[in-house]
């Protein structure tokens, strides 16, 4: 069914439906279990399927022949059961109408979760192409391959580029599909939150990443990042910069000069305010210049962590550098009752598929498009 002016057609001829029917007033219905299982038997499959589309999954699941046969079998056995009834501006709802309400929010998290986890599996390749800086771009003394390597010949920039790429058909994707702003800037946030996470832990894990060139690097990386959210703006960016402090901090550590001149205090106050010590003793002794050959911070401040850090192994909250990739949902049902604006019911067309349907007729009437919200209701 897609969508018409932006509004998902399905979510809100079900909605007339039930509106219609007066379930929402009803104190006994299996509509509403019968709603969940089919949301959850899609999300099921989808979850076997493995495609690059998948947030497209809704306007194709909808144009299945089998789905619309169980949409119009949804809406024919209701019509015989309950009958016509008017719609109103006002639900007295009912224990089952807010167990369902309960029930979406589930189910709408566990489509964030799924789309979230399929992200993290497409971008996972891309960012392990750019922790390291490629060969050409690289300081040091080492020899180069008389044979021709076609990554070489790559721009610096080129693994960067297809994280702006996969980030733009993100966009192009949540967009096509009429997804909230709010939706897309928790989206949005929670990838940059796992792009931090890979290429933190992942400069701390290699010592080959943890020179004066990868930074350098990594740093260039980070502006073509910054320019994107900056150019997709708040409204669906969100907070996204600010999820990649970890992996600013460290980079910024790894190309300031003089490090063997610096404190621990000032490292922590101006460098890396983020950073436990745990961390920053990582990212000192894993340290090499492989530019100008420079030193490390000195053998004094290195001892001050060692001991800190020594002192602080008892504790298993702080005992690992690593950092823990975010799973959880960043959103509440007051949040979505708040951010997401209210979609008006008005001027949905009668779905071909339903038009041959004499029950269905109602929803050929004009709908009273300030209909209460069902959380107003109860």
């Amino acid at each position: 069914m897609g969508f018409k002016m932006g509004k998902p057609v399905a979510a809100c001829i079900i909605y007339r439906c039930l509106l219609h029917w007066g379930v929402f007033e009803t104190e006994r219905t299996t509509i509403f279990d019968f709603i969940i299982q089919t949301i959850n038997t899609i999300l099921k499959l989808q979850r076997n399927v493995r495609s690059k589309g998948f947030i497209l999954a809704p306007s194709r699941s909808s144009s299945d022949p089998r789905s619309c046969e169980k949409a119009n079998d949804a809406v024919r056995s209701p019509l015989k059961v309950l009958g016509q009834r008017e719609n109103m501006s006002h639900i007295d709802a009912r224990y089952p109408a807010m167990l369902f309400k309960q029930q979406l929010t589930a189910s709408l998290e566990k489509i964030f979760g799924l789309i979230r986890d399929n992200l993290k599996k497409e971008i996972s390749p891309l960012l392990s192409l750019c922790i390291q800086a490629p060969k050409l771009a690289r300081g040091g003394s080492g020899r180069r391959s008389s044979s021709p390597d076609v990554t070489l010949q790559q721009p610096i920039s080129a693994h960067w580029d297809r994280i702006v790429k996969f980030l733009d058909s993100l966009m192009d994707r949540l967009h096509k599909n009429f997804v909230p702003s709010f939706f897309i800037r928790k989206l949005v946030t929670q990838v940059f939150s796992f792009i931090n996470v890979q290429l933190f832990n992942s400069l701390l894990l290699r010592r080959e990443c943890c020179t004066f060139s990868n930074g350098e690097y990594v740093k260039s990386g980070l502006c073509v990042l910054e320019k994107w959210i900056v150019d997709t703006t708040e409204e669906h960016a969100g907070a996204a910069w600010d999820e990649l402090k970890f992996i600013r901090q460290a980079v910024d550590f790894l190309i300031i000069p003089q490090k063997s001149k610096r404190t621990l205090e000032k490292i922590k106050k101006n460098i890396c305010p983020a950073l436990s010590v745990r961390q920053i003793y990582r990212l000192c002794t894993m340290y090499w210049d492989d530019k100008y050959g420079t030193h490390s911070v000195s053998s004094e401040v290195v001892a001050q962590m060692r001991d800190m850090v020594s002192n602080d192994a008892q504790n298993p909250v702080s005992n690992s550098f690593l950092l823990d990739d975010d799973l959880s949902i960043p959103f509440t049902t007051e949040d979505i009752a708040e951010e997401v604006p209210i979609i008006g019911m008005s001027n949905i067309e009668m779905p071909s598929s339903l038009r041959h349907v004499h029950s269905a007729q109602f929803l050929t009437q004009t709908f009273i498009s300030h209909c209460t919200r069902l959380d107003e209701t109860a």
